[in-house]
């Protein structure tokens, strides 16, 4: 549903020079998936999002979304694509909230009792029926996140865009946006979410990519994620005695140690060298808690100093 292939983008800086924002992109989305892009700021998945809605041009490559180029056939892609930003882009701010909605289809065709229908389901579905008529810019930023949504929505688009959504919203409002996710997924919608919560890219998401610096440094179905470390190994421990931390960190196959007042994560380089911080942990006296899978921010983690260190 969505293809990308050597996708670039470089602007220029305010010196002249040239920024790389997208290096050579390739990426694939099949129909009825949510993919996760993570990354953080400026790694590139906002500039990604802007040229799958044809909102920008790419620099070199070629991206479709349903089959349709997003250079050549602009019309027929915005026809099945809707993006949504976090934060207050994208929205008037003296304009009620049915309005914003309104407006919005009526840019895609929709008309009369169809649109009026459509516009008010939305703003039941995302609960801001009683509030509907009031201008968005006396909402919190939660819901004009919730009005984004259902503007995002109102054209009922096979693919959806949702550039970092739960921005704003209260810990309540972020889980119920999960379930709204998984019901679109249901209903067969493509969906690309960019994120900086990397437990909500787990929890909802089919497959994952990881981004830096315009780069894609992993990409995978979400349950093997933790591929992307290889042989790596996550050993837990109480808290450290002076000086062992650093001890360990001497040993070559340590790749990093973590230590503060309530315990230690040891990350070790295969499983055999996690079998030997265990055993000198207990030498010292540190009881382990054992050896764990890494969670999704400790890959990240682990593939951005990896990036970091390549390009250094």
């Amino acid at each position: 549903m969505i293809r990308t292939d050597a996708l670039e983008r470089t602007y220029r800086s305010r010196d002249g020079s040239a920024v790389l924002a997208l290096h050579p992109l390739d990426l694939t989305i099949g129909a009825g998936t949510v993919h996760g892009l993570l990354g953080r700021n400026g790694a590139g998945k906002t500039t990604l999002c802007r040229i799958l809605s044809t909102v920008l041009l790419p620099t070199s490559g070629t991206a479709t979304v349903a089959g349709f180029d997003v250079v050549r056939e602009t019309r027929r892609v915005r026809q099945r694509v809707s993006i949504v930003f976090g934060g207050d882009r994208g929205l008037y701010g003296r304009l009620s909230a049915r309005q914003n909605v309104s407006y919005w289809g009526s840019l895609h065709g929709l008309r009369g009792a169809r649109l009026r229908d459509r516009t008010a389901s939305l703003l039941v579905r995302f609960g801001l029926e009683g509030r509907e008529d009031e201008p968005v810019e006396r909402f919190s930023r939660g819901m004009k996140q919730r009005v984004h949504l259902a503007r995002g929505l109102v054209a009922d688009p096979p693919v959806l865009l949702l550039d970092e959504p739960t921005n704003g919203m209260d810990p309540v409002a972020a889980l119920e946006f999960r379930d709204f996710v998984r019901d679109l997924r249901a209903e067969g919608k493509t969906i690309l979410l960019t994120t900086h919560d990397l437990a909500e890219a787990e929890a909802v998401c089919d497959e994952l990519t990881f981004i830096d610096a315009g780069r894609v440094l992993h990409s995978s179905p979400v349950e093997r994620f933790a591929d992307a470390v290889g042989d790596a190994c996550f050993v837990e421990s109480g808290p450290l005695p002076p000086g062992l931390a650093a001890h360990l960190e001497a040993d070559p196959r340590i790749v990093r140690v973590t230590a503060g007042r309530a315990g230690a994560t040891i990350v070790t380089s295969d499983r055999a060298a996690a079998e030997d911080v265990i055993t000198r942990l207990g030498r010292e006296g540190v009881t382990p808690a054992g050896i764990r899978p890494p969670q999704i921010h400790e890959v990240y983690l682990q593939l951005s100093q990896k990036a970091a260190t390549r390009a250094g």
